[in-house]
């Protein structure tokens, strides 16, 4: 199976952590660990989680999500989500993930009228 995680370092020293595909229970442990692996290697002051190519979040990825969280900000580093698709947006919404994570507001409220209609 593909590794459903991709990491680099940008030049401008943020580490890029993109999530391709589903983020369920087969890979929530891959998902956490590259985001540690990250924080462990570079010492970024920021990592940034990218799911423009996720498909699926289940609760044990929200969980790999919050695990990752947790880890970049005890190496005192600032952990944003960027790029998640309406349904996604909606999920963290719904959890109250979305201000955590470093999502703007505005952009959430937007997003949602967007994807419900309203």
């Amino acid at each position: 199976m593909e590794n459903p995680v991709r990491s680099e370092l940008g030049e401008d020293g943020v580490a890029h952590v993109t999530v391709l595909g589903e983020i369920d229970f087969s890979n929530a442990d891959e998902v956490a660990q590259a985001i540690r692996d990250a924080v462990d290697e570079w010492s970024p002051p920021e990592i940034r989680i990218d799911l423009s190519g996720a498909t699926f979040i289940d609760s044990t990825g929200l969980g790999a999500l919050i695990e990752g969280y947790r880890a970049v900000t005890e190496a005192e580093s600032r952990f944003v989500v960027s790029n998640p698709t309406p349904s996604f947006r909606r999920v963290l919404t719904v959890t109250g993930l979305c201000e955590l994570f470093g999502m703007p507001e505005e952009a959430e409220q937007a997003d949602l009228s967007q994807a419900t209609g309203a």
